[in-house]
């Protein structure tokens, strides 16, 4: 009995391969008839008669992977019994688990008696399973594509480094003893770090492992005949590791193992101890080992403390700000690599060469190394994950994902093809007509030229878009200089050579008028001081180069603003500043239009320029046009202030404090940015600051209270029960943050309550005092928000309008501040409290506080005596905090019709009219008291609509003032008729026999 012709269906193979099918048969013939013969002898079963038992299916499946795979014909022709172990196990349909492969192989290596044994048992394991990735990977059955080939060949090789490595522990144990344990009691153990597609999970078909050695501590082995130091016995250890998987045997290799990306490559230790490693990356870590640790993964080992490695390692890897200095890195390695495959003619590499794999790694890997340490989602070792989370976070347009996944699916499976063919490691497309018969059979492509046509489309694409996130910057704009030439346009090269001093006075001076410099010889002088400065002449080589790239980027950009003399005073301190973090330069060099962006902000705002030197980590928000231009509401800040602490540990308080520094800051410069261009009517520019303040709130109270509630439990509340996880307490805002009306440079006017126990105490292992408990909350909140970091302080606060002012408690209970309103306060006290709103804490709170404010306020009052308050009060006022004024000039806050009269106006409705108008008590804001005014009639439509334009024009100058950091003043001319309309308003209400002298 022998396999018929017909054995292996040829319907779908095409007809240049079908004679090599044919001798493949035979070949399997031959070793079926002595496996028979063998089964006969030992009175086993005929394999001879399961192979002629396998369905049509099974059978047209092994004519596509015979007809592809000589590795395959090989395996099946050595070991014919293994297709049918395969068929019956499931193997041949599904990926088996990680469970079952340890269990399989910690079988067979349970009869090892020696390292040779050990060598083969791992080497046929390895050889079945494989066979059975090459079937899935030729045929396909559901749920199986190049991803889960990737992570199936992955799991293969972390199953044989452990297995062999605890084998080898257990081998040497007797001679050499075990490790010493660690400080803190732990089993010590070799930590295997998988690095490339081992530590992505995404290996392919026949690839080296890229792998790292380390071991936790320094000690000496205990209980062998012979101790050893630790770096000699996992020195060892790591030795003979690499020989059970990476010599070549009777039965071949299991795994070429490359240990060349460990520190200082084949000239360093083969192991490093933990503290060696950090020690190493931190002083002598180089770009392109960022590069390859962005992939680190434990595999093998104590994978525990090798997640404890990487983890003292990612600020290494992954940086706190953008570093767009990566680029550069990544740049010199793509060319090192294109030299590479020039001289070695590898054009037709699928993985170095033009639009291949490595060009998709790059773009991913880029945006990892830029971003990681900002947008944690990206800390993934996965290519797909990280690919996928680049829409995500608007690194990437979801179109450009979608031509990428597919793009790289499509080169990997073209890789696993190459490799399956003879399990060897190659990204070389074959020159023989046969293996490529047989590449386009696997791809089930029609012929060869339908493979190079697609593989061509897909090649331009990937390289398209690598250009877009790698290319040089200076080449899309000298591409566009030289459109220009005709125009006058001013070339980068020119540019280039008027920085390095290289021009004559009037050829720099000519370059300078022509780009609309009106004082060039200034400009000159900036520029040739920044140049010879002490900090430029000290900057170390990559600082140094990464300033000579940007300054012609940044002269371009100066030309090209409306104002190039004021922009370039503005943006040369900002490059001062950031000549010591030289990934700032790199940010600007790298992306021409943050430099366009910087240009408009600076110029129009010298307030803008100071907040971007004093804080460059600002300049990120110059890369997103769409959100610097485009404030977020107080849904999405909250969600997005939640999102970047909920990346951070919850203990690491200087980093929570620094994200909530830098988020502040950024989204005030989007609030100024969009005020600047004209995008956010005025109130929503006060509105926006008063979210951006809220929000902030929320988080520092939150923080605060799970900071004092670890300590010492919690407190009890007035009644019974205790307080829970949420903030049983209040932040009431008063003055510009009640009142909606914030600007840039505002404090915050706070008052602290609560609802606590008077007598009470926490309930934690450090229980104190309620008061004390809530004291000090109100003083960490403080804490919080004022507290310098590199990054600045949240804000100013000032507590002087909670009951009895600097006197009085830090923090009250509600009940207390209820007693004090109605009995003690006084009328400017009153008037506060139209101002006042809780802006944090408890729902349940807050309304009682409302509805107090509402009783309040609400209060029938003498009219005579509350109008001589509230003129006594505005007049002290205006003596203590009038300012001098040129000719022609007002105060827009203090003067005469300024806005703390209309202020006080509306103060004064609400107090006097309350009572009889409840619509009065529900609004803090001046604008809306005012319409509530004009609605209930209590003051002529007319006037109530001159009122608030005079708000908002006195407003919106005041903020104008604040961008261009000039005084709070107006001219006369310009604000006669709306002063004249407060000022009437005022003696109308407030002092009918004031003197006419106070008019405009």
């Amino acid at each position: 009995m022998a396999l018929p012709d017909d054995f292996l269906p040829l319907d779908d193979i095409p007809q240049p391969l079908r004679a090599p099918l044919a001798h493949a048969r035979d070949r399997l013939a031959s070793a079926l008839e002595q496996a028979d013969n063998l089964a006969d002898m030992n009175g086993s079963d005929s394999p001879l008669e399961d192979w002629l038992a396998l369905s049509d299916s099974r059978r047209h499946q092994l004519a596509r992977v015979l007809a592809v795979s000589s590795f395959a014909v090989e395996t099946l022709v050595r070991y014919p019994e293994w297709l049918l172990y395969l068929d019956a196990s499931g193997e041949l349909d599904a990926t088996p688990t990680a469970e079952a492969l340890r269990e399989w192989l910690n079988e067979r290596l349970e009869a090892a008696e020696d390292e040779a044994t050990l060598q083969g048992a791992i080497r046929r394991f390895r050889r079945a399973r494989l066979l059975g990735i090459v079937w899935r990977d030729l045929t396909r059955p559901p749920g199986i594509d190049m991803w889960a080939t990737g992570a199936a060949v992955s799991r293969l090789a972390e199953t044989c480094l452990e297995a062999a490595l605890a084998w080898l522990e257990a081998h040497v144990a007797p001679r050499w003893g075990r490790p010493a344990p660690r400080r803190d009691g732990s089993e010590q153990r070799l930590v295997v770090l998988g690095m490339g597609k081992l530590g992505a999970g995404e290996l392919n078909l026949s690839s080296d492992i890229d792998l790292i050695f380390a071991f936790p501590e320094k000690g000496e082995t205990e209980g062998g005949r012979k101790s050893l130091d630790h770096q000699e016995y996992f020195t060892k250890l790591g030795q003979k590791l690499i020989t059970a998987l990476d010599a070549v045997t009777a039965d071949g290799f299991a795994f070429r193992v490359d240990m060349r990306l460990r520190p200082l490559g084949d000239g360093g230790p083969l192991v490093g101890s933990f503290s060696s490693l950090t020690g190493y990356y931190q002083d002598q870590g180089r770009e392109w080992e960022r590069y390859a640790m962005l992939k680190a993964r434990p595999v093998a080992g104590d994978l525990g403390a090798g997640a404890e490695l990487l983890s003292s390692l990612r600020p290494f890897v992954y940086r706190k700000y953008l570093d767009f200095g990566a680029i550069e890195s990544l740049r010199e390695l793509k060319s090192m690599i294109n030299r590479e495959v020039r001289r070695k003619g590898m054009q037709s590499n699928i993985k170095l060469g033009r639009g291949g794999i490595r060009e998709v790694e790059f773009v991913v890997q880029a945006f990892q190394l830029i971003r990681g340490g900002r947008d944690t989602e990206l800390q993934v070792t996965s290519l797909k994950s990280a690919l996928e989370r680049l829409p995500e976070l608007g690194l990437l347009p979801v179109e450009v994902v979608d031509e990428l996944e597919p793009d790289y699916v499509f080169l990997r499976d073209l890789e696993h093809v190459l490799q399956a063919l003879e399990d060897r490691q190659t990204q070389t497309l074959p020159d023989d007509d046969i293996d490529r018969e047989r590449v386009a059979l696997a791809l089930d492509m029609e012929d060869w030229p339908a493979v190079i046509a697609c593989l061509d489309e897909v090649r331009e694409r990937v390289r398209r878009h690598f250009d877009a996130v790698i290319a040089e910057p200076e080449e899309a704009l000298d591409e566009g200089a030289d459109a220009d030439q005709a125009s006058g346009a001013v070339a980068l090269e020119e540019w280039r050579a008027l920085w390095r001093g290289e021009l004559e006075d009037d050829e720099a001076r000519a370059l300078l008028e022509e780009a609309g410099l009106a004082e060039p010889q200034a400009a000159l002088r900036r520029l040739e001081a920044l140049r010879q400065s002490r900090q430029v002449q000290a900057m170390q080589r990559i600082g140094f180069e990464r300033l000579e790239a940007l300054i012609p980027l940044l002269l371009d950009a100066v030309a090209a603003s409306e104002t190039p003399d004021i922009a370039l005073e503005r943006v040369l301190p900002l490059v001062e500043a950031v000549l010591r973090r030289t990934a700032y330069l790199a940010l600007l060099r790298e992306n021409p239009d943050a430099l366009g962006h910087l240009m408009k902000l600076c110029s129009a705002s010298p307030w803008i320029a100071a907040q971007l030197a004093r804080h460059p980590i600002l300049l990120d928000e110059l890369l997103t046009p769409e959100t610097l231009y485009t404030p977020a509401d107080k849904e999405r800040l909250a969600d997005e202030l939640r999102q970047a602490l909920g990346r951070l540990p919850e203990d690491d308080e200087e980093a929570q404090l620094e994200a909530l520094r830098v988020f502040k800051h950024a989204q005030v410069l989007h609030v100024a940015a969009s005020d600047i261009a004209g995008t956010r009517h005025l109130m929503k520019v006060s509105d926006y600051l008063t979210y951006i303040a809220e929000v902030v709130l929320e988080a520092v109270l939150a923080m605060a209270w799970k900071h004092l509630t670890r300590k010492h439990g919690f407190p009890e509340r007035r009644e019974e029960g205790r307080c829970g996880s949420e903030p049983e307490f209040l932040v009431v805002g008063y003055g510009k943050l009640g009142g909606i009306e914030l600007s840039y440079s505002s404090d915050l006017d706070l008052v602290f309550l609560h609802d606590g126990a008077i007598q009470g105490t926490t309930d934690g292992q450090r229980p104190i005092d309620n008061a004390v408990f809530f004291t000090r909350l109100g003083q960490r909140i403080i804490h919080l928000l004022t507290a310098v970091t590199p990054a600045g302080s949240l804000f100013d606060v000032d507590m002087r309008l909670r009951p009895s002012g600097n006197s009085g408690l830090l923090v009250s209970t509600l009940s207390a501040f209820a007693d004090y309103q109605r009995e003690q306060a006084w009328t400017w006290e009153h008037q506060a409290l139209v101002r006042a709103r809780v802006v944090a804490g408890q729902p349940r709170l807050a309304e009682r506080f409302d509805a107090l404010r509402g009783e309040i306020l609400g209060r029938k009052r003498d009219l005579e005596s509350l109008r001589e308050e509230v003129v006594k009060m505005r007049h002290k006022m205006r003596d203590h905090l009038g300012g001098k004024r040129g000719e022609g000039e007002f105060d827009l806050k203090h003067d005469p019709g300024g806005m703390v009269d209309l202020e006080f106006l509306c103060q004064y409705a609400v107090l006097a009219m309350g009572h009889e108008t409840p619509e009065l008590l529900v609004y803090s804001d001046n604008m809306r008291i005012l319409e509530t005014l004009e609605a209930t009639e209590r003051l002529p439509a007319e006037t109530c609509r001159r009122l608030r334009e005079a708000y908002l024009a006195l407003r919106s100058a005041a903020h104008r003032a604040a961008l261009t950091r000039e005084p709070a003043r107006g001219h006369n001319e310009t604000f006669q008729a709306h002063r004249q309309v407060v000022i009437e308003a005022w003696q109308q209400l407030l002092e009918p026999q004031a003197r006419s002298a106070d008019s405009p």
